[in-house]
Formats: structure tokens, C-alpha cells, sequence
């Protein structure tokens, strides 16, 4: 008790009939006015043993009752520390085996042919190279004319300087228009007529253009030769007699890296004198054979000529004029 009081069921007689060990234990419940005998965690409102600490302590009997009490007690304070924990009302993390993970996509089927893709259909279609018709079958329609020719056609004449339609080197002929192969699909060809490089020559032989670039040192490492054929064949079918400042401006297309053009415009020098020469030949040719002793002009009409009344009434000699 406070002041150092003697407890109130102390100083009480025992009981009648009763032991003094049975007795005894009481005194070692103390009141809950004594600091020693304090519990450290505060009760719960739940719990009914606060009320029931202070009715023992004023009507203690006979029995193990005043025993119970201190062995409860630890045993409260157990549960409502759990309860009162957030982390017990959490949910439990998705793992593999609780099914609420996301399914992973399914992977796409490999391709088996160029068929199945949606992104590069193919195609078949008939291109006409040099006077033939050659087809073209299960082939992507963005394929360029140059990898047709090269790779499906097998005529590697062209060539595959840039993909950009800049060096020139894989100059054809479309419908009679200078193109860069590398820019035109071989789908939009379809139809029209192409002539390479390998269609210049005639019964096997080389045409005057590839000679003169030969005869003329224009050839060296040969990669843009083909190109440069092709430009000038072009530039010579629109112009018989072309300047140097023109050949200059049509052969800007094409790059060289080797002959440094001078022997390319030579060349064309050469073509076209040439081909002068040949034209100036044929000319004096066709002139100089004529039949001998050609009549006039108007000489063998089916009507007779005028003759004079005067000198001869009878257009024809007795003869009938066969002599």
C-alpha cells in the first residue's frame, strides 16, 4: 500500500479448517497500487482480467483463484500485439503459383516463305531485256531493276556502285530513257522494254562506242565502264554531233575514278567522226549508182508527148513508133 501500509488481508485471521501453506500464496499478488507489481503492456478493453485482479484482492478464498491470475496475465498482451500490426492485413505478394502473374505473349510462328510476310509481298511478271522476254517469279516487288538483272537475270553488266542513283555505274535504258537501275523497282518495268550494256553489241560484237572507249584508254579498271557506254550511246541517239560541253554535261552522272574523262570524250569525238565519215560514204554511194543512159524525168509516161500539127500530123511512125 502507499506509505508502506500494511495490506488489508494481512493482518485478517485465516480461515478455519484451513492450512496456513494454502493461504499463503496471496501474498505474493500485490496490489495494483504497488510499483513493483505494474504490467508493462497496457490491457486491452477486451480483456476482463483488470476487473477481476481487484475482486481477488478484497475477497480472496480458499482455492487455487489468487493462483490463475499472475499465470494469465504474460498471456494477454500476446495477441493484441499481432492484431494490431498493419503488416498481418497486407496481401500476400502474387508468386507463380497464385496465378495472378501476367502471362507472357506467345512468339510468332517463324516464316517458312516469302509468302507469308506481310511486310515483303511477293510477285511474278515478265520484264523485256535486250528484244527477250524474261520472267521474273516469287520475287518481292521492292526489288530494285539492278538486283533483277544482276541477281535473278544474270546480267551483271550494270553495276552496284551506290544504291543512291549517284556514280552512274548502273545507267540502263528504259523505253529509250537513261535510268539508275538502283532507283527503279523491277515491278514498275514490267512491260517496258530495257536494254543493257550487253544488249549495245550487234551479231556478237562490240558496238563503236565500246571500241572507241577501248581504243581510247577510257577503260581501266572497268567498273564505271558500262555506265559510261550506256550514257553515251544515250547522248549520241539525241545528238549525232554533240559539243565537248554537252558530252561534259551528260557525262556529270557518271564517276570515274581513274581515267579522269579524257579518254571518255576522245572516245566520243572519235563516235562521232566516225559515224560522219560512214554517213558521207553512203551518201556518195547512193548517188553514184544509177542505171546508164537513164531516160528524164517524164520520159516513160504512158501519155505521149506534144508534137507540133505543123511538122507531123501522125504522132507515130509507120512502124508505131517501136523503132
Amino acid at each position: 500500500m502507499p506509505g508502506g501500509a500494511a495490506a488489508p488481508w494481512a493482518t485478517e485471521p485465516a480461515p478455519p479448517g484451513g492450512d496456513a501453506g494454502a493461504f499463503a500464496a496471496p501474498e505474493s499478488v500485490e496490489a495494483p497500487g504497488v510499483p513493483e507489481a505494474q504490467a508493462p503492456v497496457e490491457p486491452e478493453p477486451s480483456a476482463v482480467l483488470p476487473d477481476a485482479v481487484p475482486d481477488l484482492a478484497h475477497e480472496p478464498g480458499p482455492g487455487t483463484m489468487p493462483e490463475a491470475a499472475p499465470e494469465a496475465a504474460p498471456e494477454i498482451p500476446a495477441e493484441p500485439e499481432h492484431a494490431s500490426e498493419p503488416v498481418a492485413e497486407t496481401a500476400p505478394e502474387p508468386g507463380p503459383e497464385s496465378g495472378t502473374a501476367p502471362e507472357a505473349e506467345p512468339e510468332p510462328a517463324p516464316l517458312t516463305s516469302s509468302n507469308d510476310s506481310a511486310e515483303h509481298p511477293s510477285g511474278s511478271y515478265v520484264l523485256r531485256v535486250n528484244g527477250a522476254d524474261r520472267p521474273v517469279t516469287d520475287a518481292w516487288i521492292g526489288e530494285s531493276l539492278l538486283y533483277v538483272l544482276r541477281e535473278r537475270l544474270g546480267l551483271a553488266g550494270a553495276k552496284d556502285g551506290c544504291s543512291q542513283g549517284e556514280c552512274g555505274a548502273c545507267n540502263v535504258q528504259v523505253d529509250g530513257r537513261l535510268v539508275a537501275s538502283c532507283l527503279v523497282p523491277a515491278a514498275t518495268a514490267a512491260g517496258s522494254e530495257v536494254r543493257t550494256v550487253e544488249g549495245l553489241a550487234a551479231d556478237g560484237e562490240p558496238s563503236d562506242v565500246q571500241r572507241a572507249l577501248a581504243k581510247c584508254g577510257a577503260v581501266q579498271c572497268g567498273f564505271c565502264a558500262p555506265g559510261m557506254a550506256m550514257t553515251v550511246h544515250d547522248l549520241l541517239e539525241g545528238n549525232h554531233a554533240p559539243s565537248e560541253l554537252e558530252t561534259r554535261q551528260a557525262l556529270c552522272g557518271n564517276l570515274c575514278r581513274c581515267s579522269g574523262y579524257r579518254g571518255v570524250l576522245d572516245a566520243v569525238s572519235e563516235v562521232v567522226a566516225g559515224r560522219r565519215a560512214s554517213a558521207e560514204a553512203a551518201a556518195a554511194a547512193s548517188e553514184e549508182a544509177r542505171i546508164p543512159h537513164q531516160a528524164p524525168p517524164g520520159a516513160g509516161s504512158a501519155q505521149p508527148p506534144h508534137s507540133d500539127p505543123h511538122t507531123n500530123s501522125h504522132p507515130h511512125s509507120p512502124d508505131g513508133g517501136m523503132a
